[in-house]
């Protein structure tokens, strides 16, 4: 299949050798009360992108495109979690404070879930990171390994963060990757618009960018 719209050219895949991944649509980022909105941030702005997230998803699922989740959670204890991302700046909470949703960014708290229109279907991997990208720490790596993938589609938050880390992991280790840009945002516009530019600049340095709809044209042409 290809995304003939996609920059900086048009992107190739197999639905059987992708993988979509979806990255912290968590409650503590995404909703009103939890960490991203302690922090000042207008949690509105990743909101807004939670009906396309669900779009993409849908069009995956049909498509037999693999499905993985990230959360980024740590362990009640804290002992993933470095000083050096425990300390910074001077939020109103910080990661494992009790907040309104429950302790911020532990495993297992209600803040930590994923938000319910995004919620992962029976036998869909979720993965718990404790860094930025998702390759750190977990198995992500030997998951994909194992299930042949050579394709990456992006989407979540942020996307000069969590995302961004994750997709130059994956480029890091040879994968194709292609960010939704719709379906992918930052608290910073601005952020998110560098970011883009970044990921496909020089002939696609980390991968390439398109629209939902321009994958759903992809993959609907092929059927």
């Amino acid at each position: 299949m290809k995304v003939s719209a996609a920059l900086p050219f048009p992107y190739e895949f197999a639905p059987e050798k992708t993988a979509l991944i979806v990255i912290d649509m968590q409650r503590d980022f995404v909703e009103p009360g939890g960490f991203g909105a302690s922090l000042g941030n207008d949690v509105g702005l990743l909101t807004a992108i939670i009906p396309t997230t669900r779009r993409l998803l849908d069009l995956c699922r049909a498509a037999g495109i693999m499905v993985i989740h990230t959360r980024e959670a740590h362990r009640p204890d804290l002992s993933d979690c470095p000083p050096a991302k425990l300390n910074r700046g001077n939020p109103s909470l910080r990661i494992g404070d009790p907040g309104p949703m429950g302790r911020v960014l532990v495993a297992g708290e209600p803040g930590n879930d994923i938000v319910p229109a995004l919620a992962p279907l029976p036998g869909e991997i979720v993965i718990d990171k404790p860094g930025k990208g998702a390759f750190y720490a977990t198995a992500l790596g030997e998951i994909l390994r194992l299930r042949g993938i050579t394709h990456l589609l992006f989407a979540g938050v942020t996307t000069e963060v969590c995302v961004q880390t994750t997709m130059r992991e994956a480029n890091d280790r040879g994968y194709d990757c292609l960010l939704i840009e719709d379906a992918t945002e930052s608290y910073f516009p601005e952020f998110k618009k560098s970011a883009i530019d970044m990921i496909r600049a020089q002939g696609g340095i980390v991968g390439w960018t398109a629209t939902c709809e321009q994958l759903s044209n992809a993959l609907h042409s092929a059927t």
